[in-house]
């Protein structure tokens, strides 16, 4: 068991096998020592966790948990591709996006919720750039979504 995954067992959580594309698209993409994911969304169990807008039935704690599934996810394709999540060197960038009303501005207090999990996992290397957008709805009405782009150990 890898350190990282060692770390999310004592939080009580596990790294996820990645869930099934929705549409026309693989999981990640490897290119030289980077992987870039493809979007992940809040899915447990081949489900939609959490659905709908942020502030209109969705609470922001609600979906800040939701965005924890997604970096999950998105540790789970990595950990597919290459086996262990040891051999991350840095999470480089994250890109959040989430469904919410047009009045709703708190979007990096969502995506706060990937970012501070990535942290807690993998320390230093899990600081990373960002950004957090807000949009008018997300694929099977999931409340966000969450990519990552990871630097890969030489």
């Amino acid at each position: 068991m890898s350190i990282v995954e060692q770390k999310a067992k004592e939080m009580g959580i596990s790294i996820p096998k990645p869930p099934s594309p929705v549409a026309a698209y693989v999981p990640g993409v490897k290119v030289g020592e980077f992987i870039y994911t493809s979007g992940q969304l809040p899915i447990v169990d081949g489900e939609i966790k959490y659905k709908g807008k942020v502030d209109t039935g969705i609470s922001l704690e609600e979906a800040y948990e939701a965005a924890k599934i997604c970096a999950l996810n998105c540790l789970g394709v990595v950990k597919s591709m290459v086996g262990d999540l040891d051999k991350i060197e840095q999470v480089v960038k994250l890109v959040g996006f989430v469904n919410s009303s047009p009045e709703f501005t708190m979007q990096p207090k969502v995506i706060n919720g990937a970012s501070e999990l990535i942290v807690m996992l993998l320390g230093d290397k899990g600081l990373h750039a960002r950004s957090a957008v807000g949009v008018n709805s997300l694929p099977l009405d999931a409340v966000c979504e969450v990519e990552m782009i990871v630097k890969l150990k030489e």
